[in-house]
């Protein structure tokens, strides 16, 4: 029976607990874990810094719109930081853990086919990571000239910017994460993205769900395991039956 991106985002916590999968998790969880504290520390720190400069160029006698510009542009700033934040440390964050990621993909994919999860070591890792670096390149290919014309979007149409931004992150994320067990399957970026804009429906919730969670602290720090999870088990329950030979 078909499911919603949502149901699958949700499986991925449930996934990422199940014995086996376990030690697959925790490279992908550290490496987004050291990237996004990092990341939070520097940006909310240049924030606080911004902030007071745009406070001190108020005048002293006008304290009260000293505390009405703080007031309103922590959360406005803070918002638009995580926004951009999401996806920009997201796809480093990814670029790192690529080869990590791939394999508990896999590890994933087995697990719900009912195979033997194998063991086969370090080598077996070190083999792909030319052709899962060479992924990721080709992703942020075809990413970053979409993503300079909706940050210009972001930045000078208030609203309905955000909003476009808001639903391309959602889309290139379930690009990033549903792309691991395509590659897994040696499909090329291309026909992986024209297959899953046939389902862009179930693709677009799972991506706006990895957005949201991408937006909360702490819950962030386990969103890449959890999305590769359930990206997977989409693939292998709707997306890989759908796909012409």
């Amino acid at each position: 029976m078909s499911s919603g991106g949502v149901h699958y985002f949700f499986e991925g916590f449930s996934l990422i607990k199940t014995k086996g999968l376990k030690r697959f998790v925790f490279v992908p969880l550290t490496i987004n874990l050291v990237l996004f504290s990092v990341a939070f520390y520097f940006l909310f720190g240049q924030i606080e810094m911004g902030i007071a400069y745009v406070i001190d160029l108020v005048p002293e006698w006008l304290g009260w719109i000293k505390t009405a510009i703080s007031f309103f542009l922590w959360p406005l700033a803070v918002i638009s930081v995580l926004l951009i934040f999401a996806l920009i440390f997201g796809t480093l964050a990814n670029w790192i853990a690529a080869p990590f990621n791939g394999v508990l993909s896999e590890k994933v994919e087995r697990h719900l086919t009912g195979q033997d999860l194998g063991d086969e070591g370090v080598m077996s890792l070190v083999k792909d990571i030319p052709r899962t670096v060479g992924r990721e390149l080709t992703k942020l290919i075809w990413y970053v000239p979409r993503a300079i014309c909706f940050l210009l979007l972001f930045f000078f149409l208030p609203i309905i910017g955000q909003i476009l931004w808001f639903l391309f992150n959602a889309w290139m994320m379930a690009i990033q994460y549903c792309d691991y067990p395509y590659d897994n399957h040696k499909i090329d970026f291309t026909r992986m993205r024209l297959h899953l804009s046939e389902h862009k429906g179930k693709a677009m919730t799972f991506g706006m769900m990895v957005n949201v969670f991408s937006l909360i602290p702490v819950v962030n720090f386990i969103v890449m395991p959890v999305a590769i999870c359930g990206a997977t088990s989409m693939w292998v329950r709707e997306l890989k039956h759908t796909l012409a030979d």
